[in-house]
């Protein structure tokens, strides 16, 4: 076996004579093992737990916005009400005092000898009642003399009057206005 022996110490790599099979040391040995590991770990599994990250973030906002989307629709819902019961309180508190000259009015009348006075004062509580629906948008519907429009009027009859077909004759009830917007239509006579 001369020729082995020859061998080693030619090639350093091989094991010389006292030395037993190579040893790693513990830094050596840890440096494999983390090779290893890092060879193991697969690089998807990173992108999934940061896409899983990702979408819980997503489902909390989510969810604070459906329920900030919840209190919202039911804040409006409570303020709508509350609007509807008062939208009327503003042209109540302007009639209480026609309704106040209205029970004068009607006291006065009891013991007036005066019919002309009663009739003035009626007049002028009448004027303001007006004055103060004016002043809210209510509008009064011209149609005596008009031409008969079905987007203003309601037809009550027709009379013949040859010189004034298709017009409106007299008004049984005057339609009105709320802010550009027909509340009521003219119940009218249209002649034929």
């Amino acid at each position: 076996m001369p020729d082995m022996e020859e061998n080693k110490e030619h090639n350093p790599e091989l094991p010389q004579d006292g030395a037993n099979d190579e040893t790693l040391s513990h830094e050596d040995t840890q440096r494999v093992l983390d090779d290893i590991n890092a060879a193991t770990v697969d690089p998807r599994d990173e992108e999934i737990a940061s896409l899983k990250k990702q979408l819980e973030e997503y489902k909390d906002k989510h969810l604070r916005l459906y329920a900030d989307f919840d209190n919202f629709k039911k804040r409006n819902a409570k303020e709508r009400l509350e609007l509807i019961l008062t939208a009327s309180k503003d042209v109540i508190k302007e009639l209480l005092p026609v309704i106040d000259d209205f029970e004068r009015a009607l006291k006065a009348a009891e013991t007036a000898s005066d019919v002309a006075a009663v009739k003035e004062g009626m007049t002028l509580i009448y004027h303001k009642l007006v004055r103060n629906l004016e002043g809210k948008g209510l509008k009064a519907i011209e149609s005596k003399g008009k031409d008969f429009d079905v987007e203003l009027h309601e037809a009550i009859t027709e009379i013949p009057a040859p010189d004034m077909a298709g017009k409106v004759i007299d008004e049984v009830e005057k339609g009105y206005y709320l802010n550009d917007k027909i509340i009521r239509f003219a119940k009218v006579v249209v002649g034929k």
